[in-house]
């Protein structure tokens, strides 16, 4: 069992992270809506950077700091997830002459936009040791949390099912009618995750990739 004021000091080290992995993830979906014609985004005021927008009181706040909570009580080592806000979307403004490549851009959006996180905080991570030495372990976990998050989120949301990022780039590149067969999922793509989430199958089924990912931003951090 973790004492009280390890559990707070594992929530301010990932809350950071999740909050901005999230919000950008659904942003990016937004922006490459955008410029693809969609006003959706925009008139939903979900064109922002600013967190509060997006930010869902289940998936982005109670969720997260209860996985936190309970894995760092019962197994000293912090796991979260978190998500936001779905952003509005509507493919009838898509060009028709493009629209297999506006949907497969937002879909994919959201993952690149998690992964360019990732580098982000990972090239960062070699200029924390310049930083005052008070300032050094707290920054350097702070950007750890954020480098697992991203990585969590883009393989995650990648996973050829919908309403997954991954199961929407299927419908776009995809030929009819195999791409509404695989559209046709989305109903039960979110209880499929969660049957493989409380069998164990989902952290078998993401360990691998996610481990491959990581070690490569640890690369790029110069941690070994």
């Amino acid at each position: 069992m973790m004492a009280t004021h390890e559990i707070i000091t594992g929530i301010i080290t990932w809350a950071p992270g999740i909050v901005f992995a999230v919000t950008l993830h659904e942003w990016a979906h937004g922006y490459a809506a955008t410029r693809f014609g969609d006003p959706t985004p925009a008139l939903f005021g979900r064109l922002t950077l600013n967190p509060l927008p997006h930010i869902d009181p289940i998936w982005s706040i109670a969720v997260p700091i209860g996985m936190l909570v309970t894995a760092m009580a019962t197994m000293g080592q912090p796991i979260a997830f978190g998500g936001a806000k779905p952003v509005p979307i509507d493919p009838r403004n898509f060009p028709p002459n493009s629209f297999r490549l506006a949907l497969l851009s937002v879909a994919i959006a959201g993952p690149i936009m998690n992964l360019f996180l990732a580098l982000l905080c990972a090239a960062v991570f070699r200029l924390v040791f310049y930083l005052p030495m008070f300032m050094v372990d707290a920054v350097a976990s702070m950007l750890m949390a954020a480098i697992q998050m991203n990585v969590v989120l883009a393989v995650f949301n990648m996973i050829p099912l919908p309403p997954l990022d991954g199961g929407r780039v299927l419908t776009a590149i995809l030929p009819y009618p195999l791409n509404k067969k695989v559209a046709s999922l989305e109903k039960l793509g979110l209880p499929i995750i969660l049957v493989l989430a409380f069998t164990g199958y989902l952290g078998t089924l993401l360990l691998s990739p996610m481990q491959w990912v990581l070690s490569f931003f640890f690369w790029v951090a110069g941690v070994h």
